[in-house]
């Protein structure tokens, strides 16, 4: 099974995987809309690095819960 079809797999069976890849896309969302902007203030620079960390981690977390899958099977 290759990374994308364990990660559909997931996707439909396990919660915990869902609930990461859901906030893990809301936080690219919100990214996405600091990008836009043509300045940021010291306010959104942090908000911005506090959702690249929340983001990094839950990718983290993703790929341990794939990794978990793949060595229990």
């Amino acid at each position: 099974m290759n990374e994308q079809e364990l990660k559909e797999l997931l996707l439909r069976e396990n919660a915990e995987f869902r609930r990461a890849h859901e906030d893990h896309q809301a936080c690219e969302k919100a990214l996405e809309a600091f990008r836009g902007k043509s300045h940021l203030t010291a306010t959104d620079a942090d908000e911005e690095r506090e959702l690249k960390k929340k983001k990094l981690a839950l990718k983290d977390r993703m790929y341990r819960l794939m990794s978990d899958h793949a060595r229990t099977r």
